[in-house]
């Protein structure tokens, strides 16, 4: 162990795009140390990601952030063309009716009929009625993004510890020290950025936990034919089964879309849920799967209400909530940690996001 003490004015554990963004919009208002237990930032959640910004995906209480996140994203390079569709059969038609009542106005969707279904998707099976068109859909380039906010916040001077999990925590005189094999980190603000592991942080800091739960979520890549062409949307199942999207030499990325829950852990594919997402897509499409390229699975960690959490602890001095991002912390990110990083140095929020009411997202919503 090293037996180096490090002190801070914030120390962020977790340094996957939630840490990463956080520490690059503090800037040089503090000395961060960001804190991750892997030996590189971003392996559990941020690395797996499907990368695709879609301004419906995680409900109403997310699109704000979504939306105000495009910008950023848009100006900075991020984003690349897709566009989505979500897709219903018959059964499906008050779902869909439902999902455009319910972003008011806020996201562009248009009605799709059958016909104009088959047009966007070669292949598409008979039962599909109709859908949405959702034009604003992005690809993303999360590796591009995570490595951007890593780089700002080096360059603010931000310290990121690796192969440093968090092992203790207690806090003295006004400050918080975090035992780690990297040595000990002393500083006045824990931020709590640790995704999967929130609620183990929260006690071992002496925080309630929230009921932050991990659920396991599969993506398999697939060669087929015909090959997808590579203007194919992402193409979402309204009843929340499935989604694809292209891939470069003409595969596809695909999920059954699944919520597994288990405990925080390096997630690997079950071989049920592949071959139940190559059954769905079976059912939906009449390409042939030519091979099973790769799988991977990733954690999606969300709190009880699926909106984030961000703030002040209200019991435990000094201890900030940063998570509960489920599977819509990249696209959100810009936004996020904006807000994050006003609540968490007092300032007023920039522009781009001060209409999005805070308390929405703060962790006193469950009583702490």
């Amino acid at each position: 162990m090293n037996e180096a003490n490090i002190t801070a004015d914030i120390a962020i554990v977790g340094a996957g795009m939630a840490g990463a963004s956080l520490a690059a919009e503090i800037g040089d208002a503090a000395r961060v140390v960001l804190i991750e237990g892997e030996a590189q930032p971003g392996y559990h959640s941020t690395g797996r990601s499907a990368a695709f910004w879609s301004e419906t995906y995680g409900g109403p209480a997310v699109q704000p952030l979504t939306s105000a996140s495009f910008a950023y994203l848009e100006d900075h390079g991020f984003l690349g063309d897709r566009g989505e569709i979500h897709i219903a059969r018959a059964e499906d038609r008050a779902t869909i009716d439902a999902m455009g009542s319910a972003f008011g106005g806020s996201v562009r969707l248009d009605r799709l009929s059958a016909e104009a279904l088959r047009a966007r998707v070669p292949g598409l099976r008979a039962g599909f009625v109709g859908g949405l068109d959702e034009p604003t859909c992005r690809d993303i380039d999360v590796a591009g993004l995570h490595a951007h906010y890593l780089a700002r916040a080096k360059r603010a001077g931000c310290m990121l510890l690796t192969d440093a999990r968090v092992l203790a925590v207690r806090r003295e005189a006004g400050e918080w020290r975090l035992a780690t094999p990297a040595g000990e980190v002393r500083a006045r603000l824990l931020v709590n950025a640790a995704g999967a592991w929130a609620d183990e942080l929260a006690r071992l800091a002496g925080a309630a936990p929230i009921g932050i739960q991990p659920y396991r979520r599969t993506v398999v890549q697939l060669q087929v034919d015909p090959p997808a062409p590579a203007t194919l949307p992402l193409v979402m199942d309204a009843a929340g089964g499935f989604y694809f999207k292209p891939e470069a030499g003409g595969r596809i990325w695909l999920s059954p879309h699944d919520e597994t829950p288990c405990l925080p852990c390096d997630a690997a594919p079950d071989e049920l849920d592949v071959a139940t997402a190559i059954d769905r897509l079976e059912r939906v499409v009449d390409w042939r799967v030519v091979r099973r390229e790769r799988a991977w699975a990733g954690l999606r960690s969300f709190a009880p209400d699926r909106a984030p959490v961000y703030g002040f602890d209200g019991r435990v001095e000094g201890f900030f909530w940063f998570a509960g991002q489920g599977g819509f912390g990249i696209q959100t990110a810009p936004a996020a940690a904006m807000i994050g990083a006003a609540l968490l140095l007092g300032k007023q929020a920039p522009a781009s996001v001060r209409a999005i009411d805070p308390d929405a997202y703060r962790p006193t919503r469950f009583g702490g």
